[in-house]
């Protein structure tokens, strides 16, 4: 079993980490949006560590039921 190791305290994020990301964010996205488009990510440094902005396009929010 291959394990992944995180680096702490880097400035950016190479291509590939953002591709992984934003497909780990769109599945989640799509539990509570119907979604359209690909979703868009920035990072930028800040004096506290990062801020961090996942933008995506939604054409409704979805109902969801809670469990009896």
């Amino acid at each position: 079993m291959k394990s992944t190791s995180i680096l702490l305290d880097r400035d950016d994020m190479s291509d590939f980490e953002r591709g992984l990301f934003l497909k780990d964010m769109q599945r989640v996205n799509e539990e509570y949006f119907e979604c359209e488009g690909n979703p868009s990510l920035e990072v930028t440094r800040t004096d506290d560590g990062f801020l961090v902005c996942v933008i995506f396009s939604a054409r409704r929010i979805k109902s969801l039921k809670h469990p009896i």
